[in-house]
Protein backbone atom coordinates (compact mmCIF):
# COMPACT_ATOMS: atom_id res chain seq x y z
CA UNK A 1 0.00 0.00 0.00
CA UNK A 2 1.39 3.38 -0.96
CA UNK A 3 0.40 7.02 -1.01
CA UNK A 4 1.11 9.81 -3.46
CA UNK A 5 4.47 11.41 -2.83
CA UNK A 6 4.32 15.18 -2.92
CA UNK A 7 6.91 17.20 -1.04
CA UNK A 8 5.64 20.14 0.96
CA UNK A 9 6.11 23.47 -0.80
CA UNK A 10 9.61 24.75 -0.05
CA UNK A 11 8.39 28.32 0.39
CA UNK A 12 5.80 27.33 2.97
CA UNK A 13 8.26 25.07 4.81
CA UNK A 14 10.88 27.79 5.07
CA UNK A 15 8.30 30.31 6.29
CA UNK A 16 7.28 27.94 9.08
CA UNK A 17 10.91 27.24 10.02
CA UNK A 18 11.72 30.97 10.08
CA UNK A 19 8.66 31.70 12.23
CA UNK A 20 9.68 29.00 14.70
CA UNK A 21 13.18 30.44 15.03
CA UNK A 22 11.81 33.95 15.51
CA UNK A 23 9.38 32.69 18.15
CA UNK A 24 12.35 31.15 19.96
CA UNK A 25 13.99 34.57 20.16
CA UNK A 26 16.40 34.30 17.21
CA UNK A 27 17.07 37.28 14.97
CA UNK A 28 15.76 36.11 11.59
CA UNK A 29 16.09 37.96 8.30
CA UNK A 30 13.06 36.84 6.31
CA UNK A 31 14.16 36.66 2.69
CA UNK A 32 12.45 33.34 2.08
CA UNK A 33 8.71 33.87 1.77
CA UNK A 34 7.31 35.97 -1.07
CA UNK A 35 4.33 37.65 0.55
CA UNK A 36 3.36 41.18 -0.43
CA UNK A 37 4.18 43.69 2.34
CA UNK A 38 1.48 46.11 1.19
CA UNK A 39 -2.05 46.24 2.68
CA UNK A 40 -5.00 46.13 0.28
CA UNK A 41 -6.65 49.51 -0.35
CA UNK A 42 -9.03 50.63 2.40
CA UNK A 43 -12.08 50.41 0.11
CA UNK A 44 -11.30 46.73 -0.51
CA UNK A 45 -11.17 46.09 3.25
CA UNK A 46 -14.47 47.89 3.64
CA UNK A 47 -16.08 45.88 0.84
CA UNK A 48 -15.02 42.64 2.52
CA UNK A 49 -16.32 43.81 5.90
CA UNK A 50 -19.71 44.72 4.47
CA UNK A 51 -19.92 41.37 2.62
CA UNK A 52 -19.18 39.22 5.67
CA UNK A 53 -22.83 38.15 5.79
CA UNK A 54 -22.56 36.46 2.38
CA UNK A 55 -22.63 32.70 2.93
CA UNK A 56 -24.02 31.68 -0.45
CA UNK A 57 -22.35 29.56 -3.10
CA UNK A 58 -21.77 31.42 -6.33
CA UNK A 59 -21.43 30.01 -9.84
CA UNK A 60 -18.29 27.88 -10.22
CA UNK A 61 -16.95 30.35 -12.79
CA UNK A 62 -17.45 33.24 -10.38
CA UNK A 63 -19.96 36.03 -9.98
CA UNK A 64 -20.97 37.39 -13.40
CA UNK A 65 -20.36 40.96 -12.29
CA UNK A 66 -16.84 40.06 -11.11
CA UNK A 67 -15.97 38.30 -14.35
CA UNK A 68 -17.16 41.39 -16.20
CA UNK A 69 -15.05 43.61 -13.94
CA UNK A 70 -11.91 41.47 -14.38
CA UNK A 71 -12.38 41.43 -18.15
CA UNK A 72 -12.70 45.22 -18.33
CA UNK A 73 -9.77 45.74 -15.93
CA UNK A 74 -7.32 43.58 -17.88
CA UNK A 75 -8.60 44.92 -21.20
CA UNK A 76 -7.54 48.37 -20.06
CA UNK A 77 -4.23 47.55 -18.36
CA UNK A 78 -3.04 44.89 -20.82
CA UNK A 79 -4.46 46.33 -24.02
CA UNK A 80 -6.26 43.42 -25.66
CA UNK A 81 -9.99 42.62 -25.88
CA UNK A 82 -11.42 40.28 -23.22
CA UNK A 83 -15.02 39.14 -22.84
CA UNK A 84 -16.49 38.13 -19.46
CA UNK A 85 -17.08 34.55 -20.68
CA UNK A 86 -13.30 34.20 -21.04
CA UNK A 87 -12.81 34.75 -17.29
CA UNK A 88 -12.93 32.10 -14.57
CA UNK A 89 -12.62 32.93 -10.87
CA UNK A 90 -11.24 30.56 -8.23
CA UNK A 91 -9.92 30.57 -4.64
CA UNK A 92 -6.39 31.50 -5.73
CA UNK A 93 -4.53 31.04 -8.99
CA UNK A 94 -2.85 27.83 -7.75
CA UNK A 95 -5.98 25.64 -8.19
CA UNK A 96 -6.51 27.22 -11.61
CA UNK A 97 -2.97 26.29 -12.65
CA UNK A 98 -3.50 22.76 -11.40
CA UNK A 99 -6.84 22.35 -13.14
CA UNK A 100 -5.46 23.66 -16.43
CA UNK A 101 -2.80 20.96 -16.23
CA UNK A 102 -5.45 18.33 -15.54
CA UNK A 103 -7.76 19.56 -18.29
CA UNK A 104 -5.25 18.67 -21.01
CA UNK A 105 -5.05 14.87 -21.33
CA UNK A 106 -2.56 13.60 -22.22
CA UNK A 107 0.00 16.40 -22.18
CA UNK A 108 3.69 17.13 -22.01
CA UNK A 109 4.54 20.20 -19.94
CA UNK A 110 7.58 22.31 -20.76
CA UNK A 111 8.88 24.24 -17.76
CA UNK A 112 11.80 26.68 -17.93
CA UNK A 113 14.38 26.42 -15.19
CA UNK A 114 14.34 28.17 -12.82
CA UNK A 115 10.60 28.29 -12.21
CA UNK A 116 8.11 28.55 -9.38
CA UNK A 117 8.14 25.59 -7.02
CA UNK A 118 4.63 24.25 -7.79
CA UNK A 119 4.57 23.98 -11.61
CA UNK A 120 6.42 20.66 -11.89
CA UNK A 121 4.63 18.95 -8.96
CA UNK A 122 1.26 20.03 -10.36
CA UNK A 123 2.15 18.64 -13.78
CA UNK A 124 3.18 15.33 -12.25
CA UNK A 125 0.00 15.19 -10.16
CA UNK A 126 -1.91 15.58 -13.43
CA UNK A 127 -0.03 12.57 -14.79
CA UNK A 128 2.07 14.54 -17.27
CA UNK A 129 5.67 14.27 -18.28
CA UNK A 130 7.69 17.42 -17.66
CA UNK A 131 10.37 18.76 -19.98
CA UNK A 132 12.86 21.33 -18.75
CA UNK A 133 14.44 24.19 -20.66
CA UNK A 134 17.70 25.23 -18.99
CA UNK A 135 18.58 28.89 -18.80
CA UNK A 136 21.71 30.68 -17.59
CA UNK A 137 22.85 33.67 -15.61
CA UNK A 138 24.52 35.10 -18.73
CA UNK A 139 21.20 34.74 -20.57
CA UNK A 140 19.37 36.55 -17.73
CA UNK A 141 17.54 33.31 -16.89
CA UNK A 142 15.38 33.89 -20.02
CA UNK A 143 14.22 31.18 -22.42
CA UNK A 144 16.03 31.56 -25.75
CA UNK A 145 13.86 30.88 -28.83
CA UNK A 146 16.47 28.51 -30.26
CA UNK A 147 16.41 26.43 -27.06
CA UNK A 148 12.61 26.33 -27.15
CA UNK A 149 12.76 25.25 -30.81
CA UNK A 150 15.19 22.46 -29.92
CA UNK A 151 12.90 21.14 -27.18
CA UNK A 152 9.85 21.23 -29.43
CA UNK A 153 11.61 19.43 -32.27
CA UNK A 154 12.99 16.81 -29.92
CA UNK A 155 9.50 16.00 -28.65
CA UNK A 156 7.43 16.63 -31.76
CA UNK A 157 6.52 12.96 -32.16
CA UNK A 158 4.69 12.84 -28.86
CA UNK A 159 0.98 12.11 -29.35
CA UNK A 160 -0.27 14.59 -26.77
CA UNK A 161 -0.96 18.23 -26.08
CA UNK A 162 2.06 20.49 -25.74
CA UNK A 163 1.87 22.83 -22.76
CA UNK A 164 4.39 25.40 -21.62
CA UNK A 165 4.44 27.48 -18.45
CA UNK A 166 5.82 31.01 -18.78
CA UNK A 167 5.97 33.18 -15.67
CA UNK A 168 7.09 36.80 -15.89
CA UNK A 169 8.02 38.99 -14.15
CA UNK A 170 9.49 35.85 -12.74
CA UNK A 171 9.57 33.96 -9.50
CA UNK A 172 12.38 33.30 -8.49
CA UNK A 173 14.37 35.76 -10.63
CA UNK A 174 12.42 39.05 -10.71
CA UNK A 175 13.11 39.45 -14.44
CA UNK A 176 10.77 39.94 -17.37
CA UNK A 177 10.65 39.70 -21.17
CA UNK A 178 10.76 42.51 -23.69
CA UNK A 179 8.21 42.68 -26.50
CA UNK A 180 10.91 41.58 -28.94
CA UNK A 181 11.81 38.57 -26.82
CA UNK A 182 8.15 37.57 -26.55
CA UNK A 183 7.68 37.93 -30.30
CA UNK A 184 10.61 35.60 -30.94
CA UNK A 185 9.18 33.00 -28.54
CA UNK A 186 5.71 33.41 -30.05
CA UNK A 187 7.00 32.45 -33.50
CA UNK A 188 8.23 29.12 -32.11
CA UNK A 189 5.11 28.52 -30.02
CA UNK A 190 2.79 29.16 -32.98
CA UNK A 191 4.84 26.96 -35.31
CA UNK A 192 4.49 24.01 -32.92
CA UNK A 193 0.93 24.67 -31.73
CA UNK A 194 1.90 25.01 -28.06
CA UNK A 195 -0.64 25.94 -25.41
CA UNK A 196 0.90 28.41 -22.95
CA UNK A 197 -0.02 28.96 -19.33
CA UNK A 198 1.14 32.56 -18.91
CA UNK A 199 1.41 33.07 -15.17
CA UNK A 200 1.28 36.87 -15.04
CA UNK A 201 0.51 37.17 -11.34
CA UNK A 202 3.31 39.78 -11.02
CA UNK A 203 2.46 41.63 -14.24
CA UNK A 204 1.01 44.68 -12.49
CA UNK A 205 4.19 44.92 -10.41
CA UNK A 206 6.48 45.42 -13.39
CA UNK A 207 8.70 48.11 -11.91
CA UNK A 208 8.26 50.40 -14.92
CA UNK A 209 4.60 49.57 -15.49
CA UNK A 210 5.48 48.15 -18.91
CA UNK A 211 4.32 44.53 -18.66
CA UNK A 212 3.34 43.01 -22.02
CA UNK A 213 0.90 40.11 -21.80
CA UNK A 214 1.67 37.16 -24.05
CA UNK A 215 -2.05 37.07 -24.87
CA UNK A 216 -1.57 40.24 -26.94
CA UNK A 217 0.89 38.43 -29.21
CA UNK A 218 -0.40 34.85 -29.07
CA UNK A 219 -4.12 35.14 -28.29
CA UNK A 220 -5.19 31.83 -29.81
CA UNK A 221 -3.43 29.54 -27.28
CA UNK A 222 -2.50 31.64 -24.26
CA UNK A 223 -4.20 31.06 -20.90
CA UNK A 224 -3.38 33.92 -18.51
CA UNK A 225 -3.48 33.36 -14.76
CA UNK A 226 -3.51 36.25 -12.31
CA UNK A 227 -5.17 37.27 -9.04
CA UNK A 228 -5.15 39.53 -6.00
CA UNK A 229 -2.29 38.01 -4.02
CA UNK A 230 0.62 40.11 -5.29
CA UNK A 231 -0.56 43.46 -6.66
CA UNK A 232 -3.37 43.84 -4.12
CA UNK A 233 -1.53 42.43 -1.11
CA UNK A 234 -4.28 39.87 -0.47
CA UNK A 235 -2.52 36.51 -0.71
CA UNK A 236 -4.33 34.88 2.19
CA UNK A 237 -7.72 35.91 0.84
CA UNK A 238 -7.21 33.48 -2.08
CA UNK A 239 -8.73 35.04 -5.20
CA UNK A 240 -7.39 33.98 -8.58
CA UNK A 241 -8.52 34.62 -12.14
CA UNK A 242 -7.98 32.84 -15.43
CA UNK A 243 -8.37 34.51 -18.83
CA UNK A 244 -9.04 31.99 -21.58
CA UNK A 245 -8.30 32.56 -25.28
CA UNK A 246 -11.24 34.16 -27.12
CA UNK A 247 -11.79 31.05 -29.24
CA UNK A 248 -10.92 28.46 -26.60
CA UNK A 249 -12.60 25.10 -27.28
CA UNK A 250 -15.89 24.74 -25.46
CA UNK A 251 -14.64 21.39 -24.21
CA UNK A 252 -11.70 23.10 -22.47
CA UNK A 253 -13.90 25.58 -20.64
CA UNK A 254 -16.33 22.81 -19.71
CA UNK A 255 -13.45 20.71 -18.37
CA UNK A 256 -12.21 23.59 -16.22
CA UNK A 257 -15.70 24.27 -14.87
CA UNK A 258 -16.17 20.57 -14.16
CA UNK A 259 -12.84 20.30 -12.35
CA UNK A 260 -13.63 23.40 -10.35
CA UNK A 261 -17.02 22.07 -9.35
CA UNK A 262 -15.46 18.87 -8.03
CA UNK A 263 -12.59 20.53 -6.16
CA UNK A 264 -13.19 24.06 -4.84
CA UNK A 265 -16.89 24.63 -5.83
CA UNK A 266 -16.38 28.42 -5.99
CA UNK A 267 -14.36 31.25 -4.54
CA UNK A 268 -15.80 32.57 -1.24
CA UNK A 269 -18.60 35.06 -1.90
CA UNK A 270 -17.29 37.79 0.48
CA UNK A 271 -13.87 37.67 -1.18
CA UNK A 272 -15.46 38.02 -4.62
CA UNK A 273 -17.35 41.09 -3.41
CA UNK A 274 -14.08 42.56 -2.12
CA UNK A 275 -12.51 41.79 -5.51
CA UNK A 276 -15.19 43.90 -7.19
CA UNK A 277 -13.78 46.87 -5.29
CA UNK A 278 -10.19 45.85 -6.02
CA UNK A 279 -10.75 45.65 -9.76
CA UNK A 280 -12.33 49.13 -9.97
CA UNK A 281 -9.68 50.78 -12.13
CA UNK A 282 -9.81 54.46 -11.21
CA UNK A 283 -7.33 57.17 -10.25
CA UNK A 284 -7.05 55.79 -6.71
CA UNK A 285 -6.08 52.33 -7.90
CA UNK A 286 -3.70 53.68 -10.53
CA UNK A 287 -1.99 55.61 -7.74
CA UNK A 288 -1.83 52.53 -5.51
CA UNK A 289 -0.18 50.48 -8.26
CA UNK A 290 2.26 53.26 -9.18
CA UNK A 291 3.27 53.67 -5.53
CA UNK A 292 3.98 49.95 -5.11
CA UNK A 293 6.10 49.90 -8.27
CA UNK A 294 8.10 52.91 -7.14
CA UNK A 295 8.73 51.42 -3.70
CA UNK A 296 9.68 47.99 -5.02
CA UNK A 297 11.98 49.58 -7.59
CA UNK A 298 13.77 51.62 -4.92
CA UNK A 299 14.07 48.85 -2.35
CA UNK A 300 14.95 46.23 -4.97
CA UNK A 301 17.74 48.47 -6.24
CA UNK A 302 19.12 48.99 -2.73
CA UNK A 303 19.11 45.25 -2.04
CA UNK A 304 20.69 44.57 -5.42
CA UNK A 305 23.53 47.01 -4.70
CA UNK A 306 24.20 45.39 -1.32
CA UNK A 307 24.37 41.94 -2.93
CA UNK A 308 26.82 43.13 -5.59
CA UNK A 309 28.93 44.65 -2.82
CA UNK A 310 29.03 41.23 -1.18
CA UNK A 311 30.38 39.73 -4.41
CA UNK A 312 27.25 37.75 -5.29
CA UNK A 313 26.22 37.45 -8.94
CA UNK A 314 22.69 38.80 -9.39
CA UNK A 315 20.71 40.71 -12.00
CA UNK A 316 18.86 43.91 -11.14
CA UNK A 317 15.15 43.21 -10.59
CA UNK A 318 12.57 44.32 -13.16
CA UNK A 319 9.32 43.30 -11.51
CA UNK A 320 7.79 41.66 -8.47
CA UNK A 321 10.01 41.31 -5.40
CA UNK A 322 12.51 38.50 -6.01
CA UNK A 323 16.19 38.11 -6.85
CA UNK A 324 17.98 34.92 -7.87
CA UNK A 325 21.40 34.85 -6.23
CA UNK A 326 24.35 33.02 -7.76
CA UNK A 327 27.02 32.15 -5.17
CA UNK A 328 29.33 30.45 -7.69
CA UNK A 329 32.17 32.99 -7.09
CA UNK A 330 32.36 31.50 -3.58
CA UNK A 331 32.08 27.82 -4.59
CA UNK A 332 35.62 26.82 -3.63
CA UNK A 333 35.36 28.59 -0.29
CA UNK A 334 31.98 26.98 0.41
CA UNK A 335 33.26 23.49 -0.38
CA UNK A 336 36.18 24.07 1.99
CA UNK A 337 33.58 24.75 4.70
CA UNK A 338 31.82 21.46 3.95
CA UNK A 339 29.01 23.05 1.92
CA UNK A 340 28.39 21.13 -1.29
CA UNK A 341 24.83 22.00 -2.29
CA UNK A 342 22.41 24.91 -2.31
CA UNK A 343 20.30 23.35 0.43
CA UNK A 344 23.35 22.97 2.70
CA UNK A 345 24.23 26.59 1.93
CA UNK A 346 20.78 27.85 2.94
CA UNK A 347 20.65 25.63 6.04
CA UNK A 348 24.00 26.91 7.26
CA UNK A 349 23.08 30.51 6.51
CA UNK A 350 19.87 30.25 8.51
CA UNK A 351 21.53 28.46 11.42
CA UNK A 352 24.61 30.68 11.62
CA UNK A 353 23.34 34.12 10.56
CA UNK A 354 19.53 34.02 10.67
CA UNK A 355 19.41 34.82 6.93
CA UNK A 356 16.52 32.83 5.42
CA UNK A 357 16.90 32.08 1.70
CA UNK A 358 15.27 29.40 -0.39
CA UNK A 359 17.66 27.07 -2.29
CA UNK A 360 17.63 27.22 -6.07
CA UNK A 361 16.96 23.50 -6.21
CA UNK A 362 13.41 24.21 -5.06
CA UNK A 363 12.96 26.08 -8.34
CA UNK A 364 14.43 23.40 -10.57
CA UNK A 365 18.04 24.56 -10.46
CA UNK A 366 20.91 22.04 -10.09
CA UNK A 367 21.71 21.56 -6.40
CA UNK A 368 25.43 22.07 -7.09
CA UNK A 369 24.86 25.43 -8.76
CA UNK A 370 24.87 27.28 -5.41
CA UNK A 371 21.84 29.44 -6.22
CA UNK A 372 19.17 30.78 -3.89
CA UNK A 373 16.09 32.98 -4.08
CA UNK A 374 15.77 36.16 -2.07
CA UNK A 375 12.42 37.92 -1.52
CA UNK A 376 12.88 41.57 -0.51
CA UNK A 377 9.57 42.05 1.28
CA UNK A 378 10.64 42.30 4.92
CA UNK A 379 9.60 45.93 5.35
CA UNK A 380 6.55 47.87 6.51
CA UNK A 381 4.55 48.31 3.32
CA UNK A 382 2.02 50.64 4.89
CA UNK A 383 4.76 52.98 6.15
CA UNK A 384 6.45 52.89 2.74
CA UNK A 385 3.19 53.83 1.02
CA UNK A 386 2.81 56.83 3.31
CA UNK A 387 6.38 57.87 2.47
CA UNK A 388 6.28 57.07 -1.24
CA UNK A 389 7.15 60.60 -2.37
CA UNK A 390 10.46 60.36 -0.47
CA UNK A 391 11.12 56.65 -0.84
CA UNK A 392 14.37 57.01 -2.81
CA UNK A 393 15.85 59.34 -0.18
CA UNK A 394 14.66 57.20 2.72
CA UNK A 395 15.17 53.74 1.21
CA UNK A 396 17.87 52.69 3.69
CA UNK A 397 15.47 53.47 6.53
CA UNK A 398 12.66 51.36 5.10
CA UNK A 399 14.98 48.51 4.10
CA UNK A 400 17.07 48.71 7.29
CA UNK A 401 16.44 45.18 8.54
CA UNK A 402 17.06 43.63 5.14
CA UNK A 403 20.29 45.60 4.68
CA UNK A 404 21.36 44.46 8.14
CA UNK A 405 20.74 40.87 7.07
CA UNK A 406 22.73 41.35 3.88
CA UNK A 407 25.62 42.79 5.91
CA UNK A 408 25.53 39.60 8.00
CA UNK A 409 25.50 37.55 4.80
CA UNK A 410 28.48 39.46 3.42
CA UNK A 411 30.45 38.98 6.66
CA UNK A 412 29.64 35.25 6.67
CA UNK A 413 30.85 34.86 3.08
CA UNK A 414 34.12 36.60 3.92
Amino acid sequence: MAFVKVAKSGTLSLNEKSSALAAAGRRVYRFGFGESPFPPPRRVHEALRHAAHRTDYTAVAGMPELREKVAAFHHEVDGYPIQPNQVLIAPGSKPLLHNIMRAFQPAEVTIPGPSWVSYAPQARLAGHKTVGIPTSFDGRWRVAPEDLEHVMLRHRGADCHKLMVLNYPGNPDGLTYSTEELEALTAVLRRHGVWVIADEIYGLLDHRGQHVSLARLYPERTLVTTGLSKWCGAGGWRLGALILPPDAPTALRDALIGLGSETYSCAPAPIQVAALAAYELDAELHGFLAAQRRILRAIGSAVHRALLKAGICVHAPQGGFYLLLDFSPFSDRLVERGIRSDSQLCDRLLAETGVALLPGGAFGMPALSFTARLAYVDFDGDAALRDVDRIEANVTEHAAKMLEGLAALREWLC
